[in-house]
């Protein structure tokens, strides 16, 4: 049979107030495309469909319509788990009417194994599911302890058990993958995961994932990547969009996997064209070097976290009109030369209190000249403190 493993959608994110949805909605078609084109049996979507517990409302029409045009009535099963963003109850309340065409939805972390029938080759795949798997999700207390080392002992040695008891209910003869929303120790992460449990007390070591499996799907991570260390065929899939600049230049993917019974997987890698690129853009030049590289198109449809050498501050001014000349710059961050940096540390010894505040008030607010009130108190603080010291003394 022919799989296809996706993850962290997101979908309902944005990037520092811009939409993504327009984007998110270009890989639902495209992921549509690659189903019919690579004549998938089966997709399992391991985790974070939403970015948030209470999406809005397009992002769940979004969602339910992709399931509609990927299951077709039943002839592609769809499969998705429960991620740390999602609610677990909300993604599985639909489940009733879902399962009717061909769609698993689970919320909640279950004993039971998903059985999923496979039209094409006659076969039956089984995978053990496990939706993210947090302490207030499994109702549990893992360990009397508060130290981390301790917790994360505990919920790894959880995990394991887990795994061990699921798998053990596959049947010989048929296909056993395994599913999961996880932080697998050693892995690599960006700045999109971290508001979320990453790393810390709920870690996997990946000796912990299941050996029975000849698959494991895994979400959380953004950055599609295999675990080396694991026992069998591991990997996670990946975002199909950057979500933060710290995922500039990543080459976003889904995987598929050709498996039979009894037989190692196959995995294949297929690159998305979908989204739009996050650029780290540094002008060394100035902001003439913007302009210019706008004006010969450098970067015209892209997300920019933008750095501009300057002398002196930028002015509101400027800010708008690059606003203006490209609405994907995101960020703005003047960037002093070293220049200015060195002239100040050279001269500042022989300068009054006052003017030394001054100097350290421009640096500190990119340029900014301090009011003759804001002096005047200043110097009274000094003032005050000087005091107090020769009274010490």
């Amino acid at each position: 049979m022919r799989l296809l493993h996706t993850a962290d959608w997101h979908l309902g994110r944005s990037l520092e107030g811009r939409s993504r949805l327009e984007e998110q909605q270009a890989f639902l078609d495209e992921l549509v495309e690659i189903v019919s084109r690579e004549k998938i049996d089966a997709v399992l979507m391991a985790g974070d469909v939403f970015d948030t517990v209470n999406p809005p409302a397009t992002a769940e029409q979004m969602f339910f319509e992709t399931l509609a045009r990927i299951s077709r009535k039943g002839e592609c099963p769809f499969i998705a788990i429960a991620g740390n963003h999602d609610h677990p109850d909300r993604l599985a309340a639909s489940f009733p009417l879902a399962k009717e065409l061909g769609i698993t939805l689970v919320g909640l972390p279950t004993l039971e194994l998903q059985k999923v029938p496979i039209s094409r080759t006659g076969e039956m795949l089984e995978i053990a599911a496990l939706p993210y798997p947090s302490e207030s999700r499994l109702k549990m207390l893992l360990s009397e302890s508060a130290e981390e080392l301790d917790v994360r002992s505990q919920y790894d040695d959880w995990v394991d058990s887990y795994f061990k008891e699921i798998t053990s209910r596959y049947t010989p003869g048929n296909v056993h993958l395994a599913m999961s929303h996880l932080y697998v120790a050693g892995s690599k992460e960006s700045d999109s995961e971290r508001p979320v449990h990453i790393g810390g007390a709920y870690t996997v070591a990946a000796e912990s994932l299941p050996a029975a499996a000849q698959y494991v799907a895994l979400g959380h991570l953004h950055r599609p990547q295999i675990i080396k260390r694991a026992k069998t065929e591991a990997r996670y899939s990946g975002s199909p969009l950057s979500y933060s600049f710290s995922e500039s230049g990543q080459s976003k993917s889904v995987t598929i996997i050709d498996v039979e019974p009894n037989q190692k997987a196959k995995v294949e890698e297929i690159h998305l064209t979908c989204g739009k690129p996050l650029v780290a853009w540094e002008a060394k030049n100035g902001v003439s070097e913007v302009f210019q590289g706008i004006q010969d198109g450098l970067h015209h449809n892209c997300w920019i976290d933008l750095s501009v050498h300057v002398q002196d501050a930028l002015s509101m001014e400027e800010i708008q009109r690059l606003r203006k000349a490209h609405d994907g710059i995101v960020h703005i961050k003047p960037v002093f030369t070293e220049k200015l940096g060195e002239e100040i540390s050279v001269s500042t010894q022989k300068l009054p209190v006052d003017e030394l505040f001054t100097t350290f008030y421009k640096r500190q607010t990119g340029g900014a000249v301090p009011d003759p009130e804001l002096i005047s108190l200043f110097l009274d603080l000094v003032g005050e403190e000087d005091g107090e010291g020769e009274s010490a003394g």
